[in-house]
């Protein structure tokens, strides 16, 4: 099984932006936290970050036939883009939205996600073990499929 973890715009920032938000953990510590869960599950993974949108829908236009999953904290994407809305569709993946973030919990235009009605489920709110629990879900979900 392969799952790609796709990360948003100011992404690369993590751990020294907003920390009182975000945490003080880095998108590598992330990373090796991921793989380090993956290598257990015997789950091949490809983690990438861009801040351009339509990097991001490209990997996962690309993505079909070549993943099982896909766990995207699309960021402030989330909130705007009908380009990664609607790439999610066409992809025909189990797309998992995960946040660092309670998103619920913070200003009013986070609550809602362009993304979320096309995704399999949302995690938020658990910092940096939302992308354990996103690995989780992708393997359960592709488990349940077969």
């Amino acid at each position: 099984m392969k799952v790609l973890f796709l990360n948003g715009p100011n992404l690369n920032l993590l751990g020294t932006r907003q920390p009182e938000i975000y945490g003080r953990t880095s998108l590598q510590d992330v990373e090796v936290m991921v793989r380090q869960r993956a290598t257990q599950l015997q789950v091949e993974i490809d983690f990438r970050q861009s801040n351009a949108e339509g990097d991001l829908v490209t990997w996962i236009q690309q993505s079909r036939g070549i993943v099982n999953a896909i766990v995207l904290n699309a960021a402030a994407y989330t909130h705007t883009s009908v380009a990664l809305r609607d790439a999610i569709s066409a992809c025909e993946l189990p797309v998992i939205e995960i946040h660092l973030s309670n998103v619920y919990a913070r200003e009013s235009f986070r609550h809602h996600s362009m993304i979320a009605a096309v995704c399999r489920g949302t995690i938020c709110g658990f910092g940096p073990w939302s992308y354990i629990l996103g690995l989780e879900a992708a393997v359960n979900l592709n488990s349940a499929l077969k």
